[in-house]
């Protein structure tokens, strides 16, 4: 809002160190997930840890709770925002059947970047993962991937809340900022999600099958042919339909997420006066 309006304007939920740590850690796990196959031993057995995904899950879900446990306790957030992130999970959890099946048709993205915009990165990344848990649910999307699936969409929403604050960029230049990290991070989250599996698909061709006898420099090759040659069309498709929906929808949407956050008080703290 402008001082004109006479109300403050709305800002994301600042990270605490609580939070900051909680989220580090979740992200270290996370990247160690993805990427320990890179760095393993050639003698080690790689496909023997492709059923770890449940393990990955439940310790996932614990990370989560400390996020926003983190999150409330140092933002004096109370119950009303944590109503508004069910809501918007439900909501980006409905948008993702749209396009199943359908080459990059995924508006859910673009809901998570205005989303995290709002929210800020700590209860960005707990919205991405929630959000991506609902919709596996709704759609039968269930499986070993899933708590990658989970990891990469937080990552996703929590890098919008880490884009320069609306103080400093607003209006156009705001739409156009979110925009273009949408259409990165759209190609971002499938590279990253391209990793979960590509180390245990070992019936590919040999050119861009995952070595564990190869150095790290030659497996990024691999990894790139691989992702050039199988989800580089996916990717754009999701890129350009998260472009074009922010261009278009991205400013009556964040002025209502900001208006509804400003009324659930995201800022102020719930206090009880005496009688």
């Amino acid at each position: 809002m402008t001082p004109i309006e006479g109300r403050p304007r709305t800002r994301a939920v600042r990270l605490g160190p609580r939070s900051l740590a909680a989220l580090c850690l979740v992200s270290a796990v996370g990247v160690a997930g993805f990427g320990w196959p890179l760095f393993a031993d050639p003698t080690s057995q790689v496909a023997a840890h492709a059923q770890d995904a449940p393990w990955l899950f439940a310790g996932l879900l614990v990370l989560l709770v400390a996020v926003v446990t983190a999150t409330i306790s140092e933002s004096g957030l109370g119950p009303k925002a944590v109503a508004m992130l069910g809501v918007l999970a439900a909501t980006g959890a409905a948008l993702r059947p749209i396009g199943a099946g359908t080459a990059g048709i995924e508006p859910m993205f673009f809901l998570m970047v205005l989303s995290g915009r709002v929210l800020g990165p700590g209860f960005g990344f707990v919205l991405g993962s929630v959000t991506m848990f609902s919709s596996a649910l709704l759609t039968g999307g269930v499986g070993p991937w899933l708590p990658f699936q989970m990891l990469a969409m937080g990552w996703f929403t929590m890098g919008a809340g880490l884009l320069p604050g609306p103080d400093r960029v607003r209006g156009r230049g705001e739409l156009a900022l979110l925009a273009a990290y949408g259409f990165c991070a759209a190609f971002a989250y499938g590279t990253v999600m391209n990793l979960a599996g590509w180390p245990f698909m070992g019936a590919l061709a040999s050119n861009v099958a995952f070595d564990p006898h190869a150095d790290v420099t030659a497996n990024l090759a691999r990894f790139l042919a691989y992702c050039l040659a199988t989800s580089l069309g996916w990717d754009l498709g999701r890129a350009v339909v998260t472009v074009v929906l922010t261009l278009a929808l991205g400013a009556p949407l964040l002025k209502a997420l900001r208006r509804a956050t400003r009324r659930a008080a995201f800022e102020t703290p719930v206090t009880f006066e005496p009688r």
